[in-house]
């Protein structure tokens, strides 16, 4: 693989009772692990806070990643993001910290477009980086597409009071900034 970024980030889904990652999330964990191995990036960021029982989605794909033969002090562990949009802003503050510039986005055909117009919208310089395409029934399908746009509609709606929140800050900074003068 020619592909070359500071670091693979690979977004959590479902984990099982048992703590092991199920289908989608044990092929992301898989992707980023053979990503990591051919030399992609020297680091792997598991991103997901959402709790499948008592299984937290990103320590279960560091559990995966390790397994898979990612060396555990290069995997670092976003625990508090529970949407796609929360993956974005804690990942971009994790990246900076790490000085990684330029990433690869792991996770589903399905979810890419999204995920990556949200990492995006978030200021991270990403490229995309498939799981393996799994062929789904009908009614998955659909019920994928419903999901997707709805919460792409609720992204963007994050993102536009983000902006706002960003906008505000800066005037009362520059209000606070002219009265101290």
């Amino acid at each position: 693989m020619s592909l070359r970024v500071d670091a693979i980030v690979v977004l959590g889904c479902k984990i099982l009772v048992s703590g092991r990652p199920a289908g989608a999330a044990a092929r992301r964990a898989a992707t980023a692990a053979q990503a990591f191995r051919e030399g992609v990036a020297p680091r792997v960021v598991a991103s997901g806070g959402r709790r499948w029982g008592a299984q937290i989605e990103a320590r279960a794909l560091a559990g995966a990643l390790e397994g898979a033969g990612v060396p555990a002090e290069v995997i670092v562990q976003e625990l508090w993001s529970m949407t796609t949009y929360e993956n974005a802003i804690f990942c971009a503050a994790l990246l900076s910290r790490l000085a990684a510039r330029r990433v690869a986005l792991v996770t589903c055909p399905w979810h890419m477009a999204r995920a990556l117009s949200n990492f995006r919208a978030a200021g991270i310089d990403v490229c995309a980086l498939p799981t393996p395409s799994v062929p789904a029934m009908p009614s998955t399908r659909v019920v994928r597409w419903v999901h997707e746009t709805a919460s792409g509609w609720l992204d963007a709606r994050a993102m536009r009071q983000r902006r706002g929140l960003r906008e505000s800050a800066a005037r009362l900074r520059a209000l606070w900034g002219s009265e101290e003068a």
